[in-house]
């Protein structure tokens, strides 16, 4: 329960960074502005995410070594919470927003989740001593 907690916390702060800086790549949210509020939820909800891509490579032996899949389960569900978003218009990117071709959706937010997850993992595992 502690590795759950450290990587909560560990993904919840840097998602914060991350969220800010990359909100400038945005437009809108729901035809709005994006405010802090809006940032720090969506931060707290990347970290619940970041946690249950976690939470088998914590207790599945087979996985602990192969914890780079992280990343790849990060990306892949990032994909699918942005083409959702665009999708419903939930937010939008403003011009500078790197899109990536043939999915086009921001490059900013197809990594955050992989990336982060990974660091939070592999933070958590020098933390208790585990890396191998």
């Amino acid at each position: 329960m502690k590795k759950l907690i450290v990587i909560f916390f560990l993904s919840f702060f840097s998602n914060i960074v991350w969220e800010n800086l990359h909100s400038l790549l945005y437009s809108n949210y729901s035809g709005g502005l994006i405010t802090q509020t809006i940032l720090i939820r969506a931060a707290l909800w990347d970290a619940v995410i970041i946690v249950l891509i976690c939470l088998p490579f914590l207790y599945i032996d087979g996985l602990r070594k192969k914890s780079w899949l992280v990343i790849v389960f990060g990306v892949v569900i990032a994909i699918i919470i942005e083409l959702y978003a665009l999708d419903t218009g939930r937010w939008a990117y403003n011009a500078y927003m790197p899109i990536i071709p043939i999915i086009k959706i921001g490059l900013t937010p197809t990594i955050q989740l992989g990336v982060l997850a990974y660091l939070s993992f592999l933070f958590q595992r020098k933390l208790f001593n585990e890396l191998t």
